[in-house]
């Protein structure tokens, strides 16, 4: 083989190896931008644009509009998008219609129930249409309120409805680190504070102060295991909280009070002092 033949040989490998990076698989962890909408009301329920919400009136300050981590093809979105994005390509942007079906679902008549008004008005609750509330923990949105009686739908907002996707990858990140961060963003909320060191499927993640005393903490690790697990194949992750002990401050040390010194007499004191005392008058004694 010429040299030449051995470097377009291996500007070949370069190049199927960056194409194999620029397909998205399923089991990939990828950095998404999106809008979503009701296809049939034009409603945008979801978006990481911060112009779009703004534009649809739907922008919320407390959020932060910025391209989302997403696992595909594990179960984690609605299934006609997990089938699309398994096959998109990074930095290609796409448009998708999802039918019911394969997306929350077909709308069952039987999650739609009538309850007095006063099982809310025990919990100070004004009933209104729209107002999503939780019914024996089962979450659900008021579609009716009446003289006595609300009308409590306890499907998916989004079931029965065609959604519109349309979605960009932006980047599929690849280190073992970086992944896991993601992983505790999407199951947390967020990775700050933490602190990860992985060797091999072996992952120790250092909890931050933050979280140690948080109940959603309680709950979000075991996501974190399954995600470190399912996607990064982890045999074994350890959790490690740290308690310092504070360090005991030093009193500081009272300095001597200096001792004051004596004042001088006065100068008529010191004229009366000079006398004799058969020569002080009756003035002089005073002093």
């Amino acid at each position: 083989m010429t040299e030449k033949e051995g470097a377009k040989k291996h500007h070949a490998k370069d190049e199927e190896k960056e194409t194999a990076e620029a397909k998205v698989e399923a089991g990939d962890i990828v950095m998404v931008e999106f809008d979503a909408w009701v296809e049939d009301t034009k409603e945008l329920f979801d978006t990481t644009h911060e112009s779009v919400a703004k534009d649809n009136d739907v922008f919320n300050e407390k959020m932060v509009y910025e391209p989302q981590p997403l696992i595909v093809g594990k179960g984690r979105l609605f299934p006609g998008l997990d089938e699309h994005m398994a096959k998109a390509d990074v930095g290609k942007e796409y448009e998708v219609l999802i039918p019911p079906e394969k997306a929350a679902g077909a709308r069952d008549p039987k999650l739609v129930e009538l309850h007095p008004v006063r099982e809310f008005l025990k919990q100070e609750i004004e009933p209104r249409v729209g107002l999503e509330v939780t019914v024996k923990n089962r979450p659900g949105h008021i579609t009716a309120v009446t003289a006595g009686r609300v009308r409590v739908d306890f499907n998916n907002k989004l079931a029965g409805r065609t959604l519109k996707y349309k979605y960009k990858v932006v980047s599929k990140p690849t280190k073992p680190k970086e992944l896991a961060e993601l992983i505790l963003k999407m199951s947390y909320g967020t990775s700050e504070g933490f602190d990860v060191e992985h060797h091999g499927n072996d992952y120790k993640v250092k909890l931050p102060d933050s979280c140690k005393y948080d109940q959603r903490w309680i709950l979000s690790k075991y996501g974190v295991v399954r995600d470190l697990r399912d996607v990064l194949g982890a045999e074994t992750v350890s959790f490690i909280e740290e308690y310092a002990k504070p360090e005991k401050k030093e009193e500081p040390k009272e300095e001597p009070k200096a001792e004051k010194p004596a004042e001088a007499p006065s100068e008529p004191a010191k004229e009366a002092v000079k006398k004799a005392p058969e020569e002080l008058s009756e003035e002089d004694r005073k002093v």
